[in-house]
């Protein structure tokens, strides 16, 4: 192998699936992707028109096993069930990985990948928070730490993803996890990045409803909810969650210090384009959640990559990802239970 060449293969090829390949073909330095597992025809043909070249599996063991030299990273964009299953698998067989966020839906599988991946350190592990990467989060984490805003005591953090008239969420809240798991998450893992990932929960709360797509309550999931995290040191976070946005994709956040505020794409926009006509003065907004963090997203697989080729460490904790997994579950648990769940200072739930 050109140690300056880094090999992947893909699990996965559906909508996150076909972002990574294409970027990984077509945005990454130093990277080429050789490789693809899929069950799916739909994906198949995708594949065989837009990445003709791809030695397409059947089988991710086979994948896994016949790549073997010719392969030296995993990136894993299937189906989120399997998350922990391949990622585990792929650390044990040698490879380094990259998989979407989360690591599993259950908080004993992501602890195992966790695991894993301490137990070989050669390997790179990533899990795909793609705000981590976004140059404005990175701007902001930069004004944080050097004590722009004093001490960050308040977080207010919104995902408002784009509505679906049609029943494409009903369908996949079945295998989501739900909206916290699914979508809060990410606001979960930038408050450990901006409080840092010692912070400990004294109480959370959590409400929801379905408001356009009331079948989701089969699932116990919904489209819109708040949710309320207080800290033992006193700190606070609120998240909102949508998929009712008529207009477009809209995600901010809020950080508030002792000494200054700082917001994330609080006024949003797709673009610098201004639009003025007899409706009044606007801004489009981004079409979905790919159209806000497109960049993230090649950028989080360049530096991925940059960590392999460089043999560095990567600079994310996967205990913050299990960490905001667990956060996440105990949001959907308030959601579906009507409890308000209490902690320790150790920050084990007392009554959960």
């Amino acid at each position: 192998m050109d140690k300056k060449t880094v090999r992947y293969a893909i699990s996965g090829l559906g909508r996150i699936g076909r972002y990574h390949s294409m970027n990984i073909s077509t945005r990454v330095a130093n990277a080429e992707l050789v490789a693809g597992c899929t069950i799916m025809d739909a994906d198949k043909q995708w594949v065989k028109e837009n990445l003709p070249h791809l030695r397409i599996y059947d089988d991710y063991d086979e994948m896994l096993e016949k790549e073997k030299g010719s392969v030296d990273a995993v990136a894993i964009a299937s189906s989120t069930a399997v998350h922990a299953e391949q990622s585990i698998k792929a650390i044990e067989a040698g490879y380094h990985v990259f998989c979407e966020k989360p690591l599993s839906l259950d908080v004993d599988e992501a602890a195992k990948v966790v695991e894993t991946a301490k137990a070989h350190p050669n390997q790179k592990v990533l899990c795909g928070f793609s705000r981590r990467f976004d140059a404005s989060y990175l701007d902001a984490k930069k004004k944080v730490d050097e004590g722009l805003i004093g001490k960050p005591m308040v977080i207010k953090a919104q995902t408002g993803d784009k509505q679906h008239k049609d029943d494409f969420f009903v369908k996949y809240a079945e295998k989501s996890g739900g909206i916290f798991v699914d979508c809060t998450i990410h606001d979960i893992d930038l408050v450990l990045y901006y409080f840092g990932e010692d912070v400990v929960p004294q109480q959370i709360s959590a409400i929801g409803s379905a408001v356009i797509h009331p079948e989701l309550a089969k699932f116990k999931d919904c489209d819109n909810a708040f949710a309320n995290v207080k800290f033992w040191d006193g700190r606070m976070a609120n998240f909102y969650v949508t998929r009712m946005m008529t207009h477009g994709q809209e995600d901010y956040t809020e950080i508030l210090g002792t000494e200054a505020k700082i917001t994330v794409n609080k006024n949003v926009n797709n673009n610098l384009v201004t639009i003025s006509d007899p409706h009044g003065v606007r801004h489009e907004a981004p079409e979905d959640f790919y159209a806000r963090f497109e960049m993230a997203f090649v950028t989080e697989l360049n530096e991925f990559t940059k960590y392999i080729v460089n043999d560095k460490p990567v600079p994310f904790s996967l205990d913050a990802n299990l960490k905001a997994l667990k956060w996440a579950k105990y949001l959907q648990h308030c959601v579906e239970t009507g409890k308000v769940l209490n902690f320790n200072e150790k920050g084990e739930p007392i009554d959960y």
